[in-house]
């Protein structure tokens, strides 16, 4: 794999401060962002009107992206970042006036600057632009690889840095902007973005797109293929392929109610409509929340709802990522730790106090293998990063969601949760639509939480949690009564016998505890007995299974091979598969099996996947 060049881009991001009336302000505030050579203290993007053609035939997006600008210093030029696009000409205005453009020198991951000459009083920048094979950001698939096996189908994942393989632009989430967008594509599909969208196709394959909302460019989104729509009430509803649709809205008949309990917490949803769209399986992710849209992996339609807290997960970045967004990848944790804890606490509205009590947990359990995986002491285990030289998806981990959820929890216990609730909705209120720092969230939270309290700034212990690494001894532990009942199945079954377990193991989260779980000794007649007993290797929804087959790769358990090797194959979602691939990998066998699986898939894979499975084997 190619290692990124150290070289520190002096780009400076926006942070615009929200007046009491509800306006954005054009105060600046600047910080470094190591993965954008734009420069927008010089010379900002404000809008884009996109107009494009979808063309499955050579695989590519083509069209013109028109730039309405605030060239701040009245300077001659304004940069963007560009990664494998092909730049045909770049104009000015609405006159269309040439203008010179150069690219500058390339750095892996991060692509191209796009130099572009304007003039002091530029307001519109044209680039007129294609697509190439190598947009990671985008995944084209042939019918096959469909659920309906019909049409082919596009998605794009621009988190973090992949929106500019599809679109030239600022690419930094601390630069955000509204967009209206002009969609061409086959007649006989449909198109949907991060926007307001349409609910059925039309007869000419022409589709029109308008957010009003600032938002930065790694929520650019865009999805065509043969979908359907099913409302689930006046403002949620969900896409899916034709075949698809039933059971997803059937799945998914408690988003109205999501939505809700997440306004009675943290106040109203500020982006209209909330719809989701079920992809294919080759998508990366659980899922991405883009706005008006979250996309989701199939992964989730587990028949029972039990796995609807990935879905809990992305409404909660309605609030925390998408109204507030961390201005730099060094703060992902401001996104992913403060949305895990907005999902938890959705959970448990929705689906009680017990239910929470479990995924606390099951929550704690995936920090602490991240933490042993990592090391205590390794500098990735901070919430405040540094991801300077590096591509910024390589440094995810669960950790910044997980340590960061511990740490909201531990601030919750320590004020009460009445005081932190007021702390969040506040906190989200007053930086709506903007883009912030670690820095920016620990001086609100000095000013307007702890306030001069010495007793509980040390009780707390913020700065040992934010700068430092390892886990501080103040974390909470978590309590589950139903999987206390379960870790005493643990103790006594090879006594009493797997038979007649599954009538007291009923919950997807009390499986997967009752998986993670099981002795290391695990034997081969053992493993057969809780496979007949539970079927957890023909009938498991897809975390059962990651779960299942962890213990069958680990303990060798060969007659289940060809399942582990079809679902491995049938599926992208990156974190789960690097679960998969590093316990093969830890046997001479296991890594030659893993290295001939990854031939077959890799043509299926997503290209972030396939990026984190080869980084993954060239490491073995």
């Amino acid at each position: 794999m190619k290692k990124l060049l150290l070289i520190p881009f002096l780009a400076l991001l926006l942070c615009c401060k929200k007046e009491q009336s509800g306006k954005e302000s054009t105060a600046l505030k600047t910080v470094l962002d190591d993965h954008s050579f734009s420069e927008p203290t010089k010379a900002v993007a404000k809008h884009l009107d996109l107009d494009i053609n979808v063309n499955f035939d050579n695989r590519t997006i083509s069209g013109k992206a028109s730039w309405e600008i605030d060239n701040i210093s009245k300077g001659r030029e304004i940069i963007f970042d560009e990664n494998t696009l092909e730049i045909q000409k770049v104009t000015l205005g609405d006159e269309d006036k040439p203008t010179k453009f150069r690219l500058g020198n390339e750095v892996a991951f991060h692509g191209k600057p796009l130099y572009i000459t304007i003039e002091p009083n530029t307001t519109k920048v044209n680039i007129y632009y294609s697509t190439t094979k190598d947009a990671i950001a985008l995944q084209w698939l042939n019918p096959l690889q469909t659920a309906d096996k019909k049409h082919p189908f596009l998605f794009s994942q621009g988190e973090s840095i992949w929106s500019r393989t599809w679109i030239p632009c600022q690419d930094s989430p601390g630069i955000r902007f509204t967009y209206n967008a002009k969609v061409t594509v086959p007649k006989d599909l449909m198109a949907v973005m991060s926007a307001e969208n349409p609910q059925q196709k039309n007869t000419t394959g022409v589709y029109t797109f308008r957010q009003t909302k600032a938002i930065p460019s790694y929520l650019m989104a865009i999805a065509v293929g043969d979908m359907q729509f099913q409302s689930i009430d006046d403002r949620t509803g969900v896409y899916a392929e034709p075949s698809v649709l039933k059971k997803a809205a059937n799945e998914f008949a408690e988003l109205g109610n999501m939505v809700k309990a997440a306004e009675k917490l943290y106040g109203q949803y500020r982006w209209g409509r909330y719809d989701v769209l079920v992809l294919p399986p080759s998508f990366p992710y659980g899922g991405m929340e883009n706005p008006n849209l979250t996309f989701l992996t199939p992964g989730v339609l587990a028949g029972d709802r039990s796995l609807t807290s990935l879905l809990a997960h992305e409404l909660g970045h309605s609030w925390s990522g998408n109204l507030v967004t961390n201005a730099t990848w060094d703060d992902i944790w401001l996104n992913e730790g403060f949305t895990t804890y907005v999902e938890h606490r959705i959970g448990e509205e929705v689906f009680g106090i017990a239910e929470a009590r479990m995924q606390d947990v099951l929550s704690r359990k995936v920090l602490s293998d991240n933490m042993a995986e990592y090391g205590k002491d390794n500098p990735d285990t901070r919430l405040k990063v540094s991801t300077i030289g590096k591509n910024p998806d390589d440094g995810l981990s669960d950790i910044p969601y997980e340590k960061g959820y511990a740490f909201l929890q531990t601030v919750e216990a320590a004020v009460g949760r009445e005081r932190f609730d007021a702390f969040v909705k506040s906190w989200f209120d007053n930086h709506a639509f903007q883009s912030v720092t670690t820095e920016d969230f620990m001086d609100y939270f000095n000013k307007n939480l702890i306030k001069g309290d010495k007793t509980l700034e040390q009780k707390i212990n913020a700065k040992a949690w934010v700068y430092e690494p390892n886990i501080p001894s103040n974390i909470i532990t978590p309590v589950s009564e139903d999987f206390n009942a379960i870790d005493h199945i643990q103790k006594t079954w090879r006594q009493t016998g797997i038979k007649g377990l599954a009538a007291r193991i009923k919950s997807t989260n009390e499986k997967q505890h009752f998986i993670d779980y099981l002795p290391a000794d695990l034997t081969q007649a053992e493993i057969q007995a809780i496979d007949k007993e539970f079927n957890f290797t023909k009938g498991g929804n897809f975390i059962i299974k990651r779960q299942w087959f962890v213990q069958l790769i680990r303990h060798q358990y060969k007659t289940a091979y060809p399942d582990i090797e079809a679902f491995v194959i049938a599926t992208s979602r990156t974190g789960s598969l690097m679960t998969l691939y590093k316990e093969m990998i830890k046997t001479p066998e296991g890594k030659a099996w893993a290295k001939s699986i990854f031939g077959k898939a890799k043509p299926g894979y997503h290209l972030t996947t396939v990026e984190a499975i080869e980084n993954i084997l060239e490491k073995a």
